[in-house]
């Protein structure tokens, strides 16, 4: 088996950036439940605090990669179009997906819901990531806030996991692979 420079760059958006941000959410919800909802705390060190804190920066970048190189890098291999008279479209994901009525559904909704759901887990982690970092341990206090956090550390999460879904199952039926032109 082969693996072109597309499918490389398809496995580190995926794989890579989107896989390492979905299991950092065990470590994030462990966090938040740790510090600030079970009724005995973990209270942290400035230092322990600070890690934390840190890793859900991470989770952030992470997010922000998968979503930047899918918009930016991946996308746009998948929307080429092909030149007049091609016969073959399988360097042509989205043209290949729009051809079959048995797969067109997956363009229909598949990429629509991606290209547009993926975006609310950066934005979300960043805010969730920002709030925990400023308040840390003081939002056992803050009921209001430590659920905001919650809220947008959940919608990440189901984002992502939207988002993922519909990546593999697009990357099963129309792989971005090296065009044919």
């Amino acid at each position: 088996m082969e693996i072109s420079f597309r499918d490389a760059v398809t496995a580190i958006h995926g794989m890579g950036f989107g896989v390492l941000q979905l299991l950092a959410y065990s470590g994030a919800f462990a966090a938040i439940y740790a510090t600030s909802v079970s009724a005995s705390p973990w209270t942290p060190t400035r230092a322990e605090l600070w890690g934390v804190s840190l890793g859900f920066a991470a989770m952030a970048l992470l997010a922000w990669l998968a979503v930047l190189a899918g918009a930016y890098v991946v996308y746009p291999w998948h929307r080429a179009v092909p030149p007049a008279g091609t016969l073959s479209l399988d360097g042509y994901p989205q043209r290949l997906l729009m051809a079959n009525p048995a797969t067109s559904g997956w363009h229909d909704v598949g990429v629509e819901w991606k290209e547009h759901i993926a975006w609310f887990a950066p934005i979300s982690l960043t805010a969730a990531a920002s709030v925990f970092a400023r308040y840390g341990a003081r939002l056992r206090g803050m009921k209001g806030l430590r659920n905001s956090v919650i809220g947008l550390t959940a919608l990440a999460f189901a984002a992502t996991g939207v988002a993922g879904f519909f990546g593999a199952m697009l990357n099963k039926f129309a792989p971005v692979r090296t065009s044919c032109r």
